[in-house]
């Protein structure tokens, strides 16, 4: 074999490589779309970990949303003021942007103009530790969006964009690039890429029994038999 079959081999190695983290990347997102947050939610305290995103709530109960986090983090405009971000055409399809503006209800960071392209390029949604503004758009085209609240005031010379992909926190919550964020009408969930294997088979488990418990008391079984049966109450305790 010559140098250039052995260099060709590796690179066709490393393309695998990626090919199988695409795959379980998609998985693991797909994985986390068919759980619900409160199911997430146990199975995140049963691990120990925090990632229930206190106050972020869905602009619609219908709203959905699984994928990776895209992160931004915004701060206090300077004089002169940067720029609150021109950033959407950067975060790739089907990524979750995760916007970080300390918590802040007097200042917008998302409106309808960021919704129309999020929307039309595939995101899955859009996540704000803070506020938007221009929800009827967003209800009308069915574009995902949870934040603390919403408002009119624009963020324009009153926050600007401190950094992207880095470390942010959302409801107390922090998010990394890369971790899953899952959204319904409970709220949304952020899963640890380093944990998300596990949080993703205890929440399964958990489902899994829950159905079960279900399932029995449609057949006659008094529910505290049922729960006993399934160990209902060690589903969310941790270490059990």
């Amino acid at each position: 074999m010559t140098a250039n079959d052995k260099r060709n081999d590796n690179r066709n190695d490393n393309r695998n490589v990626e090919r199988d983290d695409n795959r379980d990347d998609n998985r693991n997102v797909e994985r986390a779309g068919k759980l619900d947050t409160a199911t997430l939610s146990d199975a995140l305290d049963k691990l120990g970990i925090n990632g229930q995103c206190y106050r972020i709530k869905a602009r619609s109960t219908d709203f959905r949303l699984a994928g990776r986090a895209w992160t931004l983090k915004y701060g206090p405009a300077a004089n002169p003021p940067g720029t609150v971000g021109d950033y959407i055409d950067d975060v790739p399809p089907g990524a979750v942007v995760v916007l970080d503006n300390g918590g802040r209800e007097d200042a917008t960071v998302w409106g309808d103009i960021l919704t129309e392209i999020a929307h039309r390029r595939g995101l899955a949604g859009t996540v704000i530790n803070g506020i938007c503004r221009d929800v009827a758009l967003c209800l009308k085209l069915g574009y995902p969006i949870f934040s603390r609240d919403h408002w009119m005031r624009t963020g324009k010379d009153r926050v600007q964009v401190e950094a992207t992909n880095i470390p942010v926190n959302i409801g107390d919550a922090r998010v990394q690039p890369g971790d899953i964020l899952r959204g319904d009408a409970d709220g949304v969930i952020a899963i640890p890429r380093e944990h998300e294997e596990a949080v993703l088979d205890a929440a399964e488990a958990i489902h899994h029994a829950e159905e079960a418990i279900r399932e029995a008391c449609r057949d006659g079984m008094r529910l505290d038999e049922a729960r006993k049966q399934f160990k209902y109450h060690q589903l969310q305790t941790r270490g059990k």
